[in-house]
């Protein structure tokens, strides 16, 4: 095998030489009716060694990934043939960072090298034409014998549509109901109001009312954005009163009861070019993430300052989150709020990098809490 001295966070790093990867394609290649059974089976397949690389992939992996021949993906793990954005952070390759710990297909297929039938599903996110492109799939992993040497039978399913789909019903049938349930009991206790508190509540309507439009058009355009069909219409912002839009918008939301939602004492008022509706998908979000992280009567701050030639959005609230959230914190379909949740996060990062030019990044510790942070150019291209 390689040098075994390779860095590794997860699994094992060491792949085997040249020559052992060439006698294992051999191997695998003279059992003709199990590749015809396999390149006949619509689902993607790969035939993996013992250190996760590839020595057989049927005819749909092959299109999946974009190769023309099997030679173009030999000696690869499955990470780096799908352009995992990890996959190369550690000169180890795929499965050898710490991101890794939390990945379905790393996981099912060490157990089957373990000798267990196992299916995961794991969120990939990876990077094409330079351009970022979330993968959410389901992987069977069939422990494979072959005279007296061990192969992995490694499967893969797009999935993303029904994530979507679970993801959706869990939004309509949840949030869009709770801000519906709010329009109707404000509506009910102005009709049998007495006590002259009409104000308040038409005030609460329109903002449940704008909550529930709100929501509505943020999935239309997170749809329109993956498809990229979405449209992005630059006008000049001012960070102050976007800021104070979202924190009107926010103010009585379900989930900033019982929180302090604020601005940051001072803050600069800054002008620069974007898309104010995105910005407020995208920075709605993360006041929306905070406001839920955070316990009963503890802060969430809004913040901008100007960097030179950017201009950065800050969210901070006091909740730490643990390391295996962090390292899923961007995926499609990851969420500590349960199934068919988890587009927040990920739609930040979409639109940010992908429509505006920008970036989201975050920082927590139990000391600091958490912020996240979304920088813009002030003068983006075009």
């Amino acid at each position: 095998m390689d040098d075994a001295r390779v860095k590794t966070e997860f699994a094992p790093a060491e792949r085997v030489t040249p020559e052992e990867l060439k006698r294992q394609v051999a191997t695998f290649g003279q059992r003709a009716l199990l590749r015809e059974v396999l390149d006949a089976t619509p689902v993607a397949v790969m035939g993996l060694n013992s250190c996760r690389q590839i020595i057989y992939c049927s005819l749909p992996l092959l299109r999946v990934v974009g190769a023309k021949a099997l030679r173009d993906v030999l000696g690869l793990r499955p990470g780096e043939t799908l352009y995992c954005i990890h996959a190369f952070e550690n000169s180890g390759g795929c499965g050898t960072t710490r991101f890794c710990r939390e990945c379905g297909a790393v996981r099912a297929i060490q157990s089957s090298l373990l000798g267990e039938y196992s299916v995961e599903e794991c969120s990939i996110a990876r990077r094409q034409n330079e351009v970022v492109e979330a993968l959410d799939l389901r992987v069977w992993a069939t422990p494979l014998r072959i005279e007296d040497e061990e192969f992995v039978i490694f499967s893969l399913m797009d999935i993303a549509h029904e994530r979507r789909r679970q993801a959706l019903e869990r939004i309509f049938f949840h949030d869009i109901l709770n801000t519906a349930a709010a329009l109707q009991s404000a509506s009910e206790f102005m009709v049998l109001d007495e006590g002259g508190q009409q104000r308040d509540m038409v005030g609460l309507i329109y903002v449940s009312a704008q909550s529930l439009v709100q929501e509505i058009r943020t999935q239309r355009d997170l749809l329109a954005a993956e498809n990229g069909s979405l449209q992005v219409n630059l006008q000049v912002v001012d960070t102050l009163p976007l800021l104070q839009q979202l924190l009107e918008l926010y103010r009585y939301h379900p989930v900033a009861k019982d929180r302090v939602l604020c601005i940051a004492p001072g803050v600069e008022s800054v002008s620069f070019e974007s898309d104010p509706t995105l910005l407020v998908r995208v920075l709605g979000n993360m006041l929306k993430n905070a406001l839920e992280a955070s316990a009963p009567g503890e802060c969430v701050m809004l913040n901008c300052e100007c960097l030179s030639s950017h201009v950065a959005f800050t969210v901070h609230n006091s909740s730490f989150m643990p390391e295996s959230v962090q390292l899923q914190i961007f995926q499609r379909s990851f969420s500590t709020k349960g199934p068919g949740r988890g587009l927040g996060t990920y739609s930040m990062r979409l639109l940010s990098e992908r429509y505006l030019n920008g970036e989201v990044i975050f920082e927590s510790s139990p000391e600091n809490g958490t912020t996240f942070t979304a920088i813009y150019p002030l003068r983006p291209e075009a």
